[in-house]
């Protein structure tokens, strides 16, 4: 009976940062109605990244941004998302640029509206 009680008052959740070449993790089990607030702070990611404060760079729940306020529900992964290195709108451009010049080298130029 112990332990119908303890499934209901826990959640398991997983605080994952993605480096360049490695994903940081760790897993979790709070108190239901925990916060990602909490959450981060449970994992210890201050401890272990100092200089990255995770609420100036976002967080979210599988891909979905939330507030450190949401309340977790359990087998949710919180992402702490990473600074970009470029504008994605630019890169994009970027690319239909180098499409564009490619095919025109090659003889086969399309409209400005077709990529």
């Amino acid at each position: 009976m112990a332990n119908d009680v303890r499934l209901g008052a826990y959640v398991r959740v997983q605080v994952c940062y993605a480096l360049r070449d490695s994903v940081w993790r760790c897993d979790l089990e709070l108190a239901t109605g925990a916060t990602v607030a909490q959450a981060l702070t449970a994992s210890g990611f201050a401890r272990r990244f100092p200089g990255i404060d995770a609420g100036t760079l976002g967080v979210g729940i599988y891909g979905k941004r939330v507030a450190p306020s949401a309340v977790l529900a359990d087998g949710d992964r919180v992402e702490i998302y990473r600074a970009l290195n470029f504008d994605p709108k630019e890169s994009r451009r970027r690319r239909v640029e180098h499409r564009r010049a490619k095919q025109a080298q090659q003889g086969r130029e399309r409209p400005p509206g077709l990529l």
